[in-house]
């Protein structure tokens, strides 16, 4: 479903933000502003899940929820500009990405004010978004779990989901980079010990895979 099936009317905003107004919350340097204008076309305040519009209380950490369509020049998050507009923002942003017909997912895990973590989600994927909650920070913590691969996310305890998201994508990293070296390595002994490491690290994902698809039986 889209979000627009999701969210109630009042929690629309569809206001149009000109860029501008983030130069204006934080110090941006020349260099920034050009990555603004080379890769977003546009920004638009698309909805604000808040108490008063969607009638779900908030909590200290989080007060409220932003909801940003991000028009894009090219198929390509800017990843910097994120970090950017989450600095002169003081809220949670779960954002769309639009590239011509296309669109993304992406948001922000967010620690007191400050970007800690981006999750995104592959181009034209449905994701499965639930807005309910006890509180607005049951319902943020239930939009970042939807990025986050089923195994890795049978904990009840969210802070270990993060944990154990952020170990399995850091040992993914790895075994690309060794498999990588492998496929250029020349010397064959060199290879040989290369590919042990790799078993190894293989080993790990493996291990923590299955930890969390035990996890989720044991629920």
């Amino acid at each position: 479903m889209t979000l627009e099936q999701l969210l109630p009317k009042a929690a629309q905003v569809n206001k149009f933000i000109p860029k501008s107004k983030f130069y204006e919350k934080v110090s941006v340097s020349k260099q920034a502003k050009e990555e603004f204008a080379d890769k977003i076309q546009k920004i638009t305040w698309r909805y604000k899940l808040a108490e008063s519009t969607i009638g779900i209380v908030k909590t200290d950490s989080v007060t409220e929820i932003q909801v940003f369509d991000i028009e894009l020049k090219e198929q390509r998050i800017p990843t910097k500009v994120l970090k950017l507009i989450d600095s002169g923002i003081p809220y949670q942003i779960l954002y769309r990405f639009i590239y011509k017909t296309s669109f993304s997912y992406g948001i922000t895990l967010k620690e007191s004010k400050k970007p800690e973590a981006y999750y995104f989600s592959e181009w034209n994927a449905d994701i499965n978004f639930d807005f309910t909650g006890a509180d607005l920070e049951v319902v943020y913590q239930k939009l970042i779990k939807a990025f986050i691969s089923e195994p890795f996310k049978a904990s009840n305890d969210f802070s270990e989901i993060i944990r154990t998201d952020k170990q399995a994508k850091l040992l993914q990293a790895e075994i690309d980079r060794l498999e990588q070296r492998i496929n250029k390595e020349k010397q064959f002994n060199r290879k040989v010990e290369l590919n042990k490491v790799l078993l190894l690290k293989k080993d790990e994902y493996a291990k923590l895979h299955q930890q969390g698809t035990n996890d989720g039986f044991s629920h």
